[in-house]
């Protein structure tokens, strides 16, 4: 028997896979696909996705493969935004293939010791009182059945995991429809090109190998019924909305994408649970689907393993559906907003995003606030507690700590094992790293450089969760020595 079987191969399985290993749960990956898909729908990796990875030290491979793009769009409004004063130490968004992004998750899983069986399709699941029994048809025919504690369905939209387990799939049928090709190009353009006009809207980016992604709308071509994208008509719709066709020959891969947004009525049903595009779907702009459910593995693996592991009590679980189900809805809004601005075709469309763009342009708030929302470093979590510290419910900055020797020079580092992280931010003059093997957490007793944060001025200390945001604060000098054990404890509460 498992403790958790995972559906679902993609970057958010993957990711879980690897955090619940940090606990040594023993998981299964089952996916229904042979082999990875060599075709890409996303490819962006955010900032806080970034931080996330730089939590389990995991950062350097993205960082070394991807192209930095130091700002972003909303809507493709011609005003960029600006990452450069994002409170964050990776201050643009990574363009990189998601089928790479994928093989790298897959050997930092395997490398973690999680099991991975491809070629086999979920088509049924029992849960009682004590486990969930997965039925699984591999390829070739035939029926498995796999036993395990806990289910999460990070099996895409159309979730096998969802379905059978019977949660709805609210939201609303798509409306537009868009055009994706990767293409060979003898006239490209220099770095990233987007236009958008009357007669359509087109962005263009450079993708390894020679190749080049275009991504659009053509208001002509509104078909929703359709499957398959001819090259012709791919080629005709680029060059209505950019003017040229960037002498595009040869293509790889050409694909449409639609605006169908939902979301999973409940993120948990006992012992199932969702993730990723099982629990949402919304239009793809800014390639924030994937992004979203590597954040909702992270929140979900440490909180599963504390419950598999009796650590934590299941009602620890109703937080990641209440955290993250939040999250989810403003996801819906965000890109529901954008896919009206880049479907507004009409004379009054456009003056609507002049308007807006040269409101982004000129209101140094209103741009600061929509680059932290396309980045996912705005999200916080509000406190069950009413009187709670400012700071709980935060994520928390990498702050540089002083005299944490060359492996350890700022607070992400010292979360690297996954487990929650004390900080007594006392003025030692030797500071100190401990292992708290009795509550699997790490203390760590020294200064935190908090300058320019007044939030961190008179901060005595904090208990930072395993995906960073902040559990427990105080600023009370006398508070940690005193309660210790249930300052940790705030972080399983449920």
């Amino acid at each position: 028997m498992y403790d958790v079987v995972i559906a679902g191969a993609g970057p958010v399985g993957l990711w879980l896979a690897r955090e619940l290993r940090l606990s040594d749960i023993e998981v299964v990956v089952v996916e229904s696909a042979l082999e990875r898909s060599p075709h890409s729908r996303a490819l962006t990796i955010h900032p806080r996705t970034l931080e996330i990875l730089a939590m389990r030290d995991v950062a350097d491979d993205v960082l070394d493969e991807g192209a930095k793009i130091p700002s972003g769009h909303f809507a493709l409004l011609d005003q960029r935004l600006a990452f450069d004063e994002l409170d964050t130490r990776f201050p643009f968004t990574l363009a990189l293939p998601q089928a790479r992004t994928e093989e790298l998750l897959e050997r930092y899983a395997l490398q973690a010791g999680a099991e991975i069986r491809r070629g086999q399709t979920v088509i049924g699941l029992d849960q009682d009182d004590v486990g969930v029994s997965v039925s699984i048809e591999p390829v070739g025919g035939g029926r498995d059945t796999v036993r395990a504690r806990y289910v999460v369905g990070c099996d895409g939209t159309r979730s096998a995991v969802r379905e059978c387990a019977g949660i709805g799939f609210s939201g609303t049928d798509a409306s537009i429809v868009g055009y994706l090709g990767d293409v060979f190009l003898d006239k490209p353009p220099n770095g990233v090109f987007s236009k958008h006009g009357p007669d359509g809207t087109v962005m263009v980016a450079r993708l390894p190998g020679g190749l080049h992604r275009f991504a659009g709308i053509d208001p002509t071509r509104q078909d929703l019924n359709a499957q398959t994208l001819r090259f012709e008509d791919f080629r005709d719709s680029v060059i209505r909305a950019a003017g040229t066709d960037f002498g595009m020959r040869d293509p790889n891969w050409l694909s449409y994408y639609r605006d169908a947004a939902r979301q999973a009525d409940t993120y948990r049903l006992n012992r199932v649970l969702l993730a990723g595009d099982a629990a949402h779907m919304h239009f793809p702009t800014g390639g924030v689907g994937m992004n979203v459910g590597i954040q909702d593995a992270m929140n979900l693996g440490w909180k599963l393993a504390a419950v598999v592991q009796n650590r934590a009590t299941a009602e620890l679980l109703d937080s990641y559906v209440s955290e993250r189900h939040h999250v989810g809805l403003d996801v819906l809004e965000f890109s529901r907003a954008q896919a009206a601005l880049m479907t507004a075709f009409s004379p009054a469309g456009q003056a609507l995003r002049a308007l807006l763009a040269r409101l982004i342009g000129s209101n140094r708030e209103l741009a600061h606030t929509l680059a932290s929302r396309l980045s996912g470093l705005d999200v916080a979590y509000p406190p069950a507690a009413g009187d709670a510290h400012p700071l709980v419910g935060q994520r928390v900055p990498d702050l540089a700590i002083e005299g944490g020797g060359r492996d350890h020079q700022r607070l992400h580092q010292l979360l690297h094992r996954g487990w929650p992280l004390i900080v007594n931010n006392a003025s030692e003059p030797n500071p100190t790293i401990q292992e708290l093997e009795h509550l699997r957490a790490i203390l760590y007793t020294g200064r935190l450089d908090t300058h320019g944060r007044a939030q961190w001025c008179d901060v005595a200390a904090v208990v930072v969760r395993p995906d960073g945001y902040i559990a427990w604060a105080t600023d009370d000098r006398g508070a940690l020595s005193e309660a210790l054990d249930a300052a940790a404890a705030s972080v399983y509460a449920a």
